[in-house]
């Protein structure tokens, strides 16, 4: 049994007349009647009762034909969903981001992905820049949206998406609360809430650096999330050096302040396999901001 068979059912079934059905399969009579011939003796029962005046359909045929017709709509499902998987129209795509996206680019291009992109599944985690890489560089997500790391393993390729300008997170009743920018250094006695080194080097090096700058080691108090960062400053725990895009976070009881002299910028990073060819993950890709790639080499940005 095919499917040549299937469809000369179906069109015998509905014409009732074996000349219309072949010529509505583009087909001579006789390979239609063969056609019927070799199902009825492959399934082992009379399809159509024939008689030189007419045709007729037999309670079996009946069954064969409503089965017929389910299979026949389930190959084409089939031949849809294997092409659309293979345009990228549907399927599935996990991501996963720090914080820094979320407040910035990221919502607006998984608004954009999901409008344009209806029947793909998007799964999304938050974690870690370590946690991260090590994750899509073992499968479990296919792209990562991260931190600059000090290094980055040969089986991953990565793209500049966001750089961004740290900036003081402050407690709003702070004695220097004031409008304008600030001098950094007048915060010298100050707790410096932020990453631990190991969770994020490029910001804790950054933030140690810029102080560093304005004449003095901070005291660092370090926190895994920048929501929990922010949280601590709100509380008056101390301050933050933060990137410019967490200003997203409206937290009562903290307030942004550029820093006077030079800036330090943040670089977040889209990260993939270099062997994902994935139709999805281009797309994804596409809706990314693109700043440049990054060289480990020179640590310089490559536009």
């Amino acid at each position: 049994m095919d499917l040549r068979h299937l469809r000369c059912l179906i069109a015998v079934a509905e014409e009732l007349h074996f000349g219309r059905a072949a010529k509505r399969l583009n087909l001579s009579q006789p390979p239609v009647s063969l056609a019927i011939k070799e199902l009825e003796e492959e399934l082992g029962v009379t399809l159509f009762e024939r008689t030189s005046r007419r045709i007729s359909i037999t309670r079996a045929g009946e069954q064969a034909l409503r089965d017929a017709r389910v299979v026949l709509v389930g190959m084409e499902t089939l031949r849809r969903r294997a092409h659309d998987a293979a345009s990228g129209l549907m399927g599935s795509l996990s991501i996963g981001f720090i914080s820094l996206p979320a407040y910035s680019f990221l919502p607006g291009a998984l608004r954009q992905f999901s409008e344009d992109n209806e029947r793909v599944e998007i799964a999304l985690w938050e974690g870690t820049t370590d946690q991260i890489i090590e994750d899509v560089e073992a499968g479990r997500i296919d792209l990562g949206l991260v931190l600059q790391p000090t290094s980055l393993p040969q089986t991953l390729e990565s793209r500049l998406v966001q750089n961004d300008a740290l900036i003081l997170a402050m407690p709003e009743a702070h004695p220097l609360a004031r409008p304008g920018s600030v001098a950094l250094e007048e915060f010298a006695g100050e707790r410096f809430l932020g990453f631990a080194r190991h969770f994020g080097p490029q910001m804790f090096d950054s933030a140690v650096a810029t102080c560093m700058r304005r004449g003095f080691s901070p005291r660092m108090f370090p926190a895994r999330q920048m929501n929990t960062i922010v949280s601590l400053v709100s509380g008056g725990v101390g301050v933050a050096l933060v990137p410019a895009c967490v200003q997203a976070v409206e937290r009562k009881g903290v307030i942004y302040r550029e820093i006077q002299g030079e800036k330090t910028y943040i670089d977040t990073l889209a990260v993939w396999r270099r062997a994902d060819d994935s139709a999805l993950l281009r797309t994804m890709l596409a809706l990314l901001p693109s700043l440049g790639k990054r060289d480990y080499a020179t640590a310089e940005v490559v536009a």
